[in-house]
C-alpha cells in the first residue's frame, strides 16, 4: 500500500496541533528540519518534535536537512521521532553509517536521503542497513517547488536495488508531489509520498490524501 506523509512545513504553525489532527488519515507526519547551513532556510528543531509527539499517534518521519546530522540524531529520537532520515551529502560516508547506528541504537528506524544532483548509486553503501530511502524531487530547502520528473529513473533504479538487497525497505519521494505527479512516483516504485501544499491547500484533506494514495 502507498503511504502518505504530509509535510507540516505547509501547516499553519500558529495552529500546529489542529493541522496535525487534520491529517489523521495519513500514514506519517513529515517533519522538515533545516539548519540554514545544509540548506538556505531555517525551520524547526527538537523542541517542536517534542511538542507535537503527544498530539498524534502517527509516526513522526523526521527529515534532517542539517550538516553533520550525527550530532543530533539521538536527541531527535528522544524527542519522539519514529523515523529519522539523514542526507548522504551532509557528512562523510563513515559518519553517516555512525548516524544510522545511533538511530538504531535508540530503537528507531533510519533512512538516507539523496538531493537531486546526487546519483542513485550514492544510496548503495547504506541500502542494506536502513528502513527508508528518500529521493528528493525538488531542491531541498523550501516548500512549494515544482516537481522534477527527471528524478523518476533514479527512483526506479533504487527500487530495483531495494527489491534485490533489502525488500523491507521503503522508498519515499519528497518534493512537488500532487495529484498530477503522484502517479509517476508510484509507477517508478515509490511507496511513500511526502506532500505538503498539495495536502494542506486542499479543500478536503482526507479526500486529497486518499487521492494521492491511489496515484491519481
Amino acid at each position: 500500500m502507498v503511504k502518505i506523509a504530509p509535510s507540516i512545513l505547509s501547516a499553519d504553525f500558529a495552529n500546529l496541533e489542529r493541522d496535525i489532527h487534520r491529517i489523521a488519515a495519513a500514514d506519517y507526519v513529515h517533519v522538515d528540519v533545516m539548519d540554514g547551513m545544509f540548506v538556505p532556510n531555517i525551520t524547526i528543531g527538537i523542541p517542536v518534535v517534542r511538542s507535537i509527539r503527544p498530539v498524534t499517534d502517527l509516526p513522526l518521519d523526521v527529515h534532517l536537512m542539517i550538516v553533520q546530522p550525527g550530532r543530533y540524531v539521538e536527541q531527535f529520537c528522544d524527542a519522539g521521532a519514529d523515523l529519522v532520515t539523514v542526507h548522504v551529502e551532509a557528512d562523510t560516508e563513515e559518519a553517516i553509517h555512525q548516524a544510522i547506528a545511533k538511530i538504531h541504537a535508540k530503537g528507531k528506524r533510519a533512512g538516507v536521503v539523496l538531493k537531486p544532483a546526487t546519483p542513485a548509486e550514492a544510496v548503495l553503501p547504506f541500502l542494506e542497513e536502513v528502513e527508508l530511502g528518500v529521493v528528493m524531487t525538488v531542491e531541498p530547502g523550501f516548500g512549494g517547488q515544482s516537481f522534477m520528473a527527471d528524478m523518476m529513473p533514479k527512483v526506479a533504479a533504487i527500487r530495483s536495488w531495494i527489491d534485490e538487497k533489502n525488500p523491507g525497505c521503503e522508498l519515499e519521494v519528497d518534493g512537488g508531489v500532487a495529484p498530477d505527479t503522484c502517479g509517476q512516483c508510484i509507477e517508478a516504485g515509490a511507496n511513500v509520498l511526502v506532500a505538503g501544499s498539495a495536502v494542506y491547500k486542499a479543500e478536503d484533506i482526507p479526500a486529497r490524501i486518499a487521492q494521492l494514495r491511489c496515484g491519481r
